[in-house]
Order: C-alpha cells, then sequence, then structure tokens
C-alpha cells in the first residue's frame, strides 16, 4: 500500500529548537533543533511506515508572494545562528537516514508539500503532513491527514476534514478564509485590523468566504463594517498570501520519494558525530565503530597469541618470566588493560594484554588475581620501564583500587588522539584505529553487548579481542606519536596532558571526605522550607493541588487564578519557568512555586544524589576528571558531577558545608582565579583598554559600563554593570546576538547594536576577532597560548550557517582552550611543588577556574602564600593572572 508522509522541515526544526533545551556536542556545535526533529522522525517513521517520504524545506527568503506583497514576512526576527548552524547537520542526518529532501528557489515547503500532496490525492493514495504551521490544514481531505505538532515535537493532533469541521466548523478550504480575515503576524500576513479568529469564524460561518464576507457588507455594523469595509483589499491579498501554491514544477520522481529504510551504519556515522548516544541506544546502533567479523578474524590469524588464564602452574611463571625478558630489550610494545564498568571507581579488571612484534601475551583476571602475576604488577609500577597504552588514566585509577600501581605511563593513544582531534572526544580504540587505517579492531559493544544484553563471551573470544586491542596499541604508537611532533603539540603532551593524568588519577582516588549527618541536616532543612513553601502555595491558591503536575498547576494559574496565559493546548497550559517568570508581577504565589522548584531540585539531585555516591568504606566522595570531552581543553567532571553543584542559591551553596577535610587538623583551602579568560583575551587580543583595566586593578565590568555607556564610574549602576558583564562573557563564549538578548531580556537588535559599542571602545578585541578568523581560514585550525589545536575545516564551508559556527569558535577557542590550559598548568606545577617540599597537603579538585586542596594547619600559612603564587605564575601574560585563596573547616567556608 501507498503512503505518503511529507514532512515540512523548516517548520519542524524551528519548532525543535525552541521546544528542546540548550544542547551541544563536545565540538560545541548546537544540536537541540536536530535532536528534537530526529526523535519525531524516528517516532513518525516507527508509527506510519511511509512508503514515500520527503523533507521539504524553505529555499530562501524571497518567493512568488514577495512580489504580490514586498513585506511577507517582513516582521520576523532573523533566525537565530544557534539554529541556523543546525541546518547543514540536520540535511547531513536526513540523508543519513535515506530520505529525500527537497527545495526550490521561489517557493516555500509549503508550496512542495501542497503540490506532493495533490499529485498523491489525486491517484487516491493515503498522505501524512507533518507540520508546525497551521496553514497546511487547508490541504486535508479524504486521502490527506495533517499531523500538527504541538508540546513543541514530542506530540501532534490529527487532523482530517472532520476534525477541522469540529474545531473550527469550517472545511479545509476555509482555513485559508480564516487567515485572510484574521490575518498571521507570523508570516506578516496583514488581514483586517480588528477581525481575531473568534470573529473571523463568526463571519465565516455565516458567510463562507472572504469574497461572501466582502459582498454582505451592507449586513453588518459598526466598527467591523468599517474596517472590512476600508480593508477589502488587504483581506482579499490575505487570502491569496495564505493560499499554498499547488503547482510547483518538481523535480523530484515518485521512483526518488520510495524509502526503504535506513541504514545502520550510516545513520551511526551521523549520530556519533552529534554525540546523540541515547538515539544510537534506541536503535540498537554500536556508540563506536569497529571493524566487522571478516576483519576481525584476518587480524587475529596474524598474530601469535600467548593466552594465560590458569593459576599456580610453572609454565605460566616462565611465561611472565620470558615476557619481562622481552620487555627489557624490546622497548616498543603496545598494554590494554580491559576494565569492565564506565566509572572507574567501581570497574573490574577482565584482562590485560601486551602486544610486541612477534608476539601478544594475553592474562586472563583469574590469573591476574593470583600471586602469579607479582612479578607482572611489579613491571607494570615501575617509572623506568615506559608504558604504552590506551586510556591509561582509566587504567591506573582502576589498579589503585586493586591495591596496584601503574608508572612510567609515557604514551596514551586515547589523549594523544583527543589532542590530535578534540572535537571526536572520548574515542574508542576501534575508532581511533579505524581513522588511521589499523584494521581488524572491533568495538566492545560488538564484543561485550551492551545495556541489559552486555556480557563477557568465552575466554577464547575474549583474549582475542584483547590481543587485537594491544597489538593495535603498538601499531599506533609511533602513527600518533609522529602526528604529535609534525602537529607541535609534544610538548603539550609530555609536559602538560599526560603528568596532569595522574595527578588526576591521585586526586580521584584520594576522593574528598564529606559529612553525610551534613547532608542528610541540609535534607531536612529543605523538606521544612519545601512543607512550608507548599503551604504558602495552597493558601495562595485557595486549594490544594500537585504542584510538579504541569496540567494541575496550569489550571490553578490560569483558570482558578485567572492569570494571563499563553495559548491553551489540549494537554493544557504551558507552566515553563519562562512563562512563570513573565508571569512574576501578577501574583505572589508565582515566586513561591519558582523557588519551591529549585529547592526540591537540590533536594533529589544534591542531597540525595551525592549521598548515594559516598563510598562507605572512604566515607569520600570519589569524582571522575575527563580530559578527553571538552573540545575546549577544559576538564568534565562525572560520577558525580562536582563541577556542576549549584552555588548561585545560598540553600546550594550550603552543599558545599558537607565537604570537610579527611583529618583532624587539617582545613579546606579554595583558590580561583578571578576573570581568567577576560585576562587572556587581554593578552592575545593586546586592547589598550583591556589591558589596562587589568594592568590597574579595575572591576572589568565596571570599566566596561564607563567605556560603553560614556559615563563616570560613579553614574554606573547596577543595570549597566549587568550588561556590561553580559557583553564581557559573552564575547568569550562567541555569544550571538539573540544569546546576548536572551541573557539581557532584550531585542536582537538592541543586543547588537550594544555589542557594536563594545567593539568601538575595544577595537583591539576587534581586530583579534577578525584576524583570527583569517588565521583559522588559512591554516585550518587555531591554537591556544599553549600550542593546543583546534580543527575548523568548516571555517572554508559554501555553507554560511557552517562557516559562522565556525568563525565564532575560532574566536572563541584560543580564549577558553588557554584558560583551561593555564589551571591544568598550575595543577601541574602545584604537584611538583607538594612534592619538592615534602608537603603533607594534597590537591582534591578542580571546578573550572578554582583549585581545592586539604592542608594540615602547620602547612597553612606556607599553602596560603603558594597556590595564588604558582597560579599567578603559572604562564607568563601581558596582563597580571590574580588568583585569590581563601580557607575554612569546609569548602563553603573556603569561599
Amino acid at each position: 500500500m501507498t503512503k505518503w508522509m511529507l514532512i515540512d522541515g523548516s517548520s519542524i526544526a524551528y519548532r525543535a529548537f525552541f521546544a528542546m533545551p540548550p544542547l551541544t556536542n563536545s565540538a560545541g556545535m548546537h544540536t537541540n533543533a536536530v535532536y528534537g526533529f530526529t526523535t519525531m522522525l524516528l517516532k513518525l517513521l516507527d508509527e506510519y511506515k511511509p512508503s514515500h517520504i520527503l523533507v521539504a524545506f524553505d529555499a530562501g527568503k524571497v518567493t512568488f508572494r514577495h512580489k504580490q506583497y514586498e513585506d511577507y514576512k517582513g516582521g520576523r526576527q532573523k533566525t537565530p545562528p544557534e539554529l541556523s548552524e543546525q541546518f547543514p547537520i540536520l540535511k547531513q542526518l536526513i540523508e543519513a537516514f535515506g530520505i529525500t529532501q527537497y527545495e526550490l528557489d521561489g517557493y516555500e515547503a509549503d508550496d512542495i508539500i501542497g503540490t506532493l500532496s495533490r499529485l498523491a490525492d489525486e491517484q487516491k493514495e493515503e498522505v501524512v503532513i507533518v507540520t508546525g504551521d497551521k496553514d497546511l490544514l487547508q490541504l486535508a481531505s479524504d486521502h490527506v491527514t495533517v499531523l500538527l505538532t504541538r508540546k513543541g515535537v514530542s506530540e501532534v493532533d490529527t487532523y482530517t476534514p472532520a476534525a477541522i469541521s469540529d474545531k473550527y466548523g469550517l472545511s479545509p478550504q476555509q482555513i485559508i478564509d480564516l487567515k485572510g480575515l484574521m490575518g498571521d503576524a507570523s508570516d506578516n500576513i496583514p488581514g483586517v485590523p480588528g477581525v481575531g479568529e473568534k470573529t473571523a469564524l463568526k463571519l465565516l460561518h455565516q458567510y463562507g468566504s472572504v469574497e461572501s464576507v466582502l459582498e454582505s457588507l451592507d449586513e453588518l455594523k459598526g466598527k467591523l463594517k468599517e474596517n472590512l469595509t476600508n480593508h477589502q483589499a488587504d483581506a482579499t491579498m490575505s487570502k491569496q498570501l495564505a493560499t499554498i501554491y499547488r503547482e510547483v514544477p518538481l523535480e523530484q520522481t515518485r521512483e526518488q520519494l520510495q524509502y526503504a529504510g535506513f541504514e545502520k551504519e550510516k545513520l551511526a556515522e551521523v549520530m556519533r558525530k552529534l554525540e546523540f548516544k541515547s538515539l544510537l541506544e534506541r536503535l540498537d546502533i554500536d556508540v563506536s565503530s569497529g571493524a566487522d567479523e571478516q576483519a576481525v578474524q584476518k587480524a587475529v590469524a596474524e598474530l601469535q597469541i600467548t593466552a594465560l588464564d590458569e593459576t599456580n602452574t610453572a609454565e605460566h611463571e616462565q611465561q611472565i618470566q620470558r615476557l619481562l625478558q622481552l620487555l627489557k630489550t624490546e622497548k616498543s610494545h603496545g598494554l590494554f588493560i580491559e576494565s569492565i564498568g564506565d566509572n572507574p571507581h567501581h570497574a573490574t579488571l577482565a584482562g590485560l594484554a601486551v602486544a610486541l612484534e612477534e608476539e601478544v601475551f594475553v592474562f586472563g583476571a583469574e590469573l591476574l588475581s593470583s600471586k602469579l602475576a607479582r612479578p607482572l604488577f611489579d613491571w607494570l609500577a615501575d617509572e623506568e620501564q615506559y608504558k604504552y597504552g590506551y586510556d591509561l588514566h582509566k587504567a591506573e585509577l582502576v589498579l589503585r583500587w586493586l591495591g596496584y600501581s601503574l608508572g612510567g605511563t609515557n604514551f596514551d593513544i586515547h589523549l594523544v588522539a583527543y589532542l590530535l582531534d578534540p572535537t571526536d572526544g572520548n574515542q574508542a580504540l576501534s575508532d581511533i584505529s579505524e581513522k588511521m587505517g589499523i584494521a581488524g579492531v572491533a568495538s566492545d559493544e560488538t564484543v561485550y553487548g551492551k545495556g541489559a544484553k552486555f556480557k563477557l563471551p568465552n575466554s577464547n573470544e575474549l583474549y582475542k579481542h584483547l590481543a587485537i586491542k594491544a597489538d593495535a596499541v603498538r601499531k599506533l604508537m609511533p602513527l600518533l606519536q609522529a602526528e604529535l611532533e609534525k602537529t607541535d603539540m609534544g610538548k603539550l603532551y609530555y609536559e602538560l596532558e599526560q603528568p596532569l593524568s595522574r595527578i588526576l588519577a591521585k586526586m580521584e582516588h584520594q576522593g574528598i571526605m564529606v559529612r553525610s549527618e551534613e547532608l542528610t541536616e541540609l535534607g531536612l532543612r529543605l523538606d521544612e522550607q519545601i512543607t512550608s513553601m507548599v503551604t504558602q502555595i495552597y493558601e495562595q491558591a485557595g486549594t490544594e493541588f500537585n504542584i510538579s503536575s504541569p496540567k494541575q498547576l496550569g489550571e490553578v494559574l490560569f483558570e482558578r487564578l485567572g492569570l494571563p496565559a499563553h495559548k491553551k493546548t489540549k494537554t493544557g497550559y504551558s507552566t515553563s519557568a519562562e512563562v512563570l517568570e513573565e508571569l512574576a508581577p501578577y501574583h505572589q504565589i508565582i515566586p513561591l512555586i519558582l523557588n519551591y522548584r529549585q529547592m526540591t531540585k537540590l533536594q533529589s539531585t544534591y542531597v540525595e544524589g551525592l549521598l548515594k555516591e559516598i563510598r562507605p568504606e572512604t566515607g569520600k566522595i570519589h569524582t571522575y576528571f575527563r580530559q578527553t570531552i571538552a573540545a575546549t581543553g577544559r576538564l568534565s567532571s562525572q560520577y558525580p558531577n562536582l563541577q556542576n553543584i549549584p552555588i548561585r542559591l545560598e540553600e546550594g551553596r550550603q552543599i558545599r558545608k558537607a565537604f570537610v577535610p579527611s583529618e583532624p587538623n587539617f582545613t579546606i583551602l579554595a583558590a580561583d582565579y578571578s576573570q581568567i579568560e577576560l585576562r587572556v583575551l587581554a593578552h592575545i587580543s593586546g586592547d589598550a583598554n583591556l589591558k589596562e583595566a587589568f594592568i590597574e586593578e579595575m572591576d572589568i565590568h565596571t570599566k566596561t559600563a564607563m567605556d560603553v555607556f560614556g559615563v563616570a564610574a560613579s553614574d554606573v549602576d547596577s543595570d549597566m554593570r549587568r550588561s556590561a558583564k553580559a557583553v564581557n562573557f559573552g564575547i568569550v563564549y562567541g555569544i550571538s546576538d539573540y544569546g546576548l538578548s536572551q541573557n539581557l531580556s532584550i531585542t536582537p537588535k538592541e543586543a547588537a547594536k550594544f555589542k557594536d559599542q563594545y567593539f568601538q571602545v575595544f577595537q583591539g578585541v576587534r581586530k583579534f576577532m577578525d584576524d583570527i578568523v583569517l588565521e583559522a581560514r588559512e591554516n585550518g585550525y587555531v591554537t591556544t597560548i599553549l600550542e593546543r589545536r583546534r580543527y575548523l575545516p568548516e571555517i572554508k564551508s559554501s555553507n554560511f550557517n557552517l562557516r559562522s559556527f565556525a568563525e565564532r569558535t575560532a574566536m572563541n577557542t584560543p580564549i577558553q582552550g588557554s584558560a583551561a590550559d593555564i589551571i591544568k598548568l598550575a595543577m601541574v606545577q602545584m604537584d611538583e611543588v607538594i612534592k619538592e617540599k615534602k608537603l603533607r597537603s594534597r590537591m582534591l579538585l578542580q571546578v573550572h577556574d578554582e583549585l581545592v586542596f586539604e592542608v594540615p594547619k602547620d602547612e597553612l600559612e606556607l599553602m596560603k602564600q603558594l597556590v595564588p603564587e604558582v597560579m599567578s605564575n603559572a604562564v607568563k601574560l601581558d596582563v597580571p593572572l590574580s588568583a585569590s585563596v581563601s580557607f575554612g573547616a569546609n569548602w563553603y567556608e573556603a569561599k
């Protein structure tokens, strides 16, 4: 049976962008619109199983309708670049789905869909149209159903002619008349002044069409008659503008629109780039790539594998000794330590393999847990014996929990691959091997399965997999080392990232002491506050209801209390944070509800969440710092994320009271950089005004406000300083006019003007940004002050949106990346100072621009001097680096 699906790509992407929370991949590209579109598409494909499918897009700003009405769509704001940059990626993803997409100059997506639906309808074939635009309801017929999105794109309302009649009392064709009378603000279709949907429906129920209404003006009275009389031409034109053109000269043939389903691997390639892991899992697609079975068998056949999996045998002792002798003479090798579990604090050791040129030795878990393995672990711990492996950071942490050490970690394939391509974070060994032309490395998910299906294979298959991975490490090492030197990042790796990896493992294993009773007490206090707020909310509402239910909350706010509502849908009213913030001036209940949401999130996510993360045997929380996630070089914290504890609210800051020293007579010391990104910007841009502010130790946001608004320091009010702060940090993070407008609650046009004023004052910053884009275009990459590279292939793209994203990335990467480099370097230097001076002080955490230590009281005065000194002198900039230090009985007091 032929079943067509026609998707209004522009409309759905637009609605997904504004419905979904901000979402970016590790390369910094916004992906929320693509994600929302993809989830909807998967749902539609599964539910409707179309035989023919097309996604239509608007081709450009000018259509044939502009000849009729120059201001058509003239009131629309410029598409946010955060959305624009997603269209090329969205189109790549649609292509990966095997779905035809089409756009045509001079026409809109509506017209393409209208034409195709007409052709299919004439053949009495079933058509489903998917859109967020009510205009397309006019296309409904006995064979054409329109799915109109609601709740963003997560749900749809189904419109047949009968459904349109039930809702509006109109036929599909009369939707055009409805638009003719009431107009459409989103398309800048004027309609008739004073005629809204209610009046337009009343007129159409009586007269049937725009033409009949205009022919019956003598029957009307008052202002309505006057408006209709004076705007007859507008009504007629508006109806014409709203009419979908159904005779578009299409180039696509019926055969081209046939849909046979998607190829998993082709789709997976795009989804991996976008980091849509949950969607990959939903489709049962391996989140990493890997070799096929034939390539794996070929790789195994080429290896001589010595597998040791039993214990207490003399032969195994001899084999271990033979390996250790070979390692003394044959320095080149590949080490792979297999641990099972993403969180290294709870991972188990499944096996270990060492690949030499002629032979691969594989050790099973049983042997590794026996005394026979002691010499092997001695070799692993030997700082004089270099190790070449994959993800040695995780391996070292896993071994630490088992009571072993990993020393001499010289070359980590995982870490080097990240430096060479930071936009492809956390690469699996199979991915790296494939990229470097080494065949036969299967992905872990292919071998082990995933989720509930995860299972270690039999020993024979496991040992083959480990052998191949160890041999891949051996082969990759010289290739990646050559790339590292070629890109001038050898120093960055050997002097910063590699030593930092070991420091992080030490910090993670050390952990930070957390008083569970303090968290529990805070939880009880939050419970009391929440209970009190619930009582107050009920009093304000005059009834009891489920505050966490958007449906019940909407009914209370907009029906019982009569607050001004956004348009109601079948599922109820919107009660998002944005909606509630707009309503705050109207009723005392709104601040209570917003506060209730914040307190309940603190309770569930942070108090209860952190209590679960305390390790019983240590009484500490042990986080896991990732070096290979963020494209800027920043560290990421996981299991749990201790960089994300909310501190804007006092109740959030109270959580830090639970973080205490692990020994008596110790104190918590915290030090953080002051405005490090802006200082880096002053250094690399050389802007005289910025440099002056930091050299003279002025408040940078006040200084910016003074210069931009042209006022004295005494005349800078809090709003001016807030605006200046937003633009200062907006410049650092490559914020768009749209993004700045959202932060300051102003229009994008006003935000653009404010940025222009900023650049008139800070001309050095403007020049730096212009120059760095040219440099990126010439070199294909930008660098930080420590030569960390970020490649930007899209900088030469002919696609404006992709090119614009790359240009913004070129501007902000040297700033953010350099700031990340500096604090990492400070950590390495601080670790050296602590060892050199034989101090008992310990580095516990890095939280973006902050370092947290626990310090014995007899070392406190020295550490108060050493820490800011090391941090301030980590690198030499043209402006002073400033680090402030504080201390206390817990992390809260230290801040």
